[in-house]
């Protein structure tokens, strides 16, 4: 069965790219990366980010770097992230959107204002806001380039109609809903890494640590490890997965796929391995699968703000 996922993808400043894109059946972007990237596309953006946050930030004197982490991501998801066979909303101007399917891998074309490409196939008919649920079109009005939209799956299909869109959505977390939310949980990760001494799992736990490298993104054959850490005495090994909202009862399945992972090919027998949850919010579902999942244990974070006068 084939899944796959949806995406938002802009039509450039004011939908100035509209007309070429859907002229010439295919998606661009820029982001002022002005090389071929066929050969430089690793699976993890993280990878593609350590290599092109540098060149990004010299084409952009004074932004910032997460601005700079924020387009490379973008950029990264339009070559890579978004597989053949994955459904991509545009705007079409007058408030209208076209739908169409993603029929190519990344390909570089210097003489167009967007060169960073892939070809798509799109469908006939328009659709407008107004046909939209008030949730699809704050997605599809989310701020940046490019944001996934596969929890409107069934609502895309419909909009659809007769189209041969009915394949099971693939929800994957890969990539964020928005720029926002993606930036939320990269924070998220980075914070707990570089303060985790002050944090409550400090107390027991230190960042893990092999010839492979440190327990931050640790890779496994089931996909990457938000963190990876062990206790102080070394007799436990603790998976920490990171949500950045309300986490789905779908994540206990998926950081049990990482807890055998590393009971099978890196704990020792005399180890235990135990998960751990980190989101902002937890759901009845979510609680009903923890029952049964005693070595799994859910923790959510707060994000304060505040504000404060200047003496200036």
């Amino acid at each position: 069965m084939i899944q796959r996922s949806y995406y938002r993808v802009a039509t450039g400043k004011k939908n100035s790219q509209a007309e070429d894109f859907f002229t010439n059946n295919y998606i661009g972007c820029g982001f002022d990366i002005h090389e071929d990237l066929t050969a430089k596309l690793p699976e993890n953006w993280r990878d593609f980010n350590k290599e092109f946050i540098p060149v990004w930030l010299a084409a952009n004197p004074g932004k910032s770097r997460i601005a700079a982490g924020l387009a490379c991501g973008m950029l990264h998801t339009l070559c890579k992230g978004i597989h053949c066979g994955d459904i991509i909303l545009s705007p079409a101007g007058k408030a209208t959107y076209k739908a169409g399917k993603v029929v190519s891998d990344y390909y570089y074309n210097p003489d167009r204002a967007l060169p960073h490409c892939r070809k798509v196939e799109w469908f006939s008919h328009c659709f407008s806001r107004n046909d939209m649920s008030p949730g699809l079109y704050n997605s599809v009005n989310a701020r940046g380039t490019i944001c996934q939209i596969s929890k409107h799956a069934r609502e895309i299909t419909l909009l659809l109609g007769e189209n041969p869109i009915n394949e099971t959505a693939s929800f994957t977390e890969e990539f964020v809903e928005d720029t926002e939310a993606f930036g939320l949980e990269k924070h998220l990760e980075d914070f707990l890494i570089h303060n985790w001494d002050k944090t409550e799992l400090g107390r027991k736990y230190k960042i893990y640590k092999d010839e492979n490298g440190d327990g931050q993104q640790y890779r496994t054959d089931t996909g990457p490890i938000d963190i990876l850490a062990i206790s102080h005495d070394e007799k436990e090994i603790l998976v920490v997965e990171l949500k950045k909202g309300r986490a789905a009862d779908v994540v206990v399945g998926q950081i049990q796929r990482y807890m055998g992972y590393i009971s099978d090919e890196l704990a020792k027998p005399e180890q235990k391995v135990r998960g751990l949850i980190i989101a902002l919010e937890d759901s009845v579902k979510v609680r009903r699968a923890l029952r049964v999942a005693p070595d799994i244990d859910f923790y959510r974070y707060k994000v304060n703000f505040k504000l404060f006068k200047s003496g200036i």
